[in-house]
């Protein structure tokens, strides 16, 4: 059986809609102002959202150091009630997903990736998943990528990663894969772009794959 080219796929900005920067809006709306100062050290100094997407604190420990009295209720409702899944993904996906390998690199705290995946119900599309919180290692790191081609046994050029940030496709690049900005964000890119998975979906049929040289 001929193998399959292999799409990279971001998470937050591509698959959801928001970025996971919206939690911070989330957190200091839900405490009273005299804690936005300790909110504050904790995002700035402590680095506690940094650590938590790195895998250093899970999710309940990430949260209650936070201050917040439920971790797992308030990790509910922030993934249930902020975050929203583009709906065009899954008709992307539904039209894809055979003919390629789906493969997710995302920046995450663990339990929420599991969460969202089940949510969302995601499982079915994807061949492999590669979490900055279960790796301990992140996006634009350039050593997550080469682990990513190691997992997956491909050649660079045999993937091609979708994210909505122009630092990690430049990272991505430096490893040699086939880069395209998902651009939401209206950020200035001399690179391939698509706005949405209409515009994902005409790019990868003209695509051409230059793959016989490695």
């Amino acid at each position: 059986m001929e193998k399959k080219h292999i799409l990279l796929i971001d998470l937050y900005g591509v698959i959801i809609k928001e970025s996971k920067g919206f939690f911070i809006p989330y957190t200091y709306a839900h405490f009273e102002p005299k804690e936005h100062d300790r909110l504050t050290k904790a995002f700035r100094e402590d680095q506690l959202f940094t650590k938590a997407g790195n895998g250093d604190l899970g999710s309940d420990e990430f949260l209650t150091l936070l201050g917040y009295p439920d971790p797992p209720e308030t990790m509910r409702d922030y993934l249930d009630h902020f975050l929203t899944l583009d709906p065009d993904f899954v008709w992307f996906a539904e039209r894809y997903y055979e003919q390629y390998d789906f493969v997710l690199l995302s920046n995450d705290v663990k339990e929420w990736n599991h969460y969202l995946f089940d949510r969302y119900g995601l499982h079915k599309y994807f061949r492999d998943r590669f979490v900055s919180g279960e790796l301990h290692m992140r996006k634009p790191e350039r050593r997550i990528f080469t682990y990513t081609l190691s997992r997956l046994q491909c050649r660079p050029r045999e993937c091609l990663f979708i994210d909505n940030s122009v630092t990690n496709l430049e990272a991505a690049q430096t490893a040699g894969i086939n880069t395209v900005l998902f651009n939401r964000d209206h950020e200035a890119y001399t690179g391939d772009t698509v706005n949405n998975f209409e515009e994902l979906d005409l790019y990868l049929k003209e695509f051409q794959w230059h793959t016989s040289h490695e």
